[in-house]
């Protein structure tokens, strides 16, 4: 009995040590910027690969359906100061961040309820605010979900090869 209990464990221990030294599929990611008027602002969302995949056809962003912006997680907006986001105000605080694409545009979504699991418990009664984000189509295609804060304010969402922006002041 001692010795199938020592295998056990031994199989468990293995078993979990493996798990450790295996990359997540779409790994827990952050940036972090400050903007010119002081306010520290951080993205933290979940990586995901194309992996041969194509956005809006096998995986998110699908037209008209809200989206977590990432993987796992919903992606959580932080900033440390009141913010202008494409000139709309949105308080200091934490924020889960989506997107609903549509035929000619995006909308970026700023929701009060930041811990959750994906968009399964989305209420839009929630949203601080909702801006419009300009939509582009990149000629090179990103194979990782990149999210990008340039010095000026510039936010970009780069996704196969979809790109969405929005500005933070």
């Amino acid at each position: 009995m001692k010795k199938l209990l020592f295998v056990a464990s031994l199989a468990l221990i293995s078993a979990f040590g493996f798990a450790q030294n295996n990359p997540k599929p779409s790994p827990a990611t952050e940036v972090k910027a400050k903007l010119e008027n002081g306010a520290e602002i951080s993205i933290k969302y979940g990586q995901p690969s194309l992996k041969g995949r194509t956005p809006g056809k096998d995986v998110e962003p699908m037209l008209n359906k809200i989206w977590r912006a990432g993987a796992n997680d919903a992606t959580v907006f932080e900033t440390s100061k009141d913010l202008k986001i494409n000139g709309n105000t949105l308080p200091a605080g934490k924020y889960a961040l989506f997107l609903l694409q549509k035929e000619s545009g995006a909308t970026v979504i700023f929701n009060k309820i930041w811990k959750q699991w994906g968009a399964f418990q989305y209420k839009e009664a929630e949203d601080a605010l909702r801006v419009e984000a300009k939509l582009a189509t990149n000629s090179e295609s990103a194979e990782k979900l990149i999210y990008s804060i340039s010095g000026n304010g510039m936010v970009q969402i780069l996704w196969g090869n979809l790109n969405f922006g929005f500005t933070v002041e």
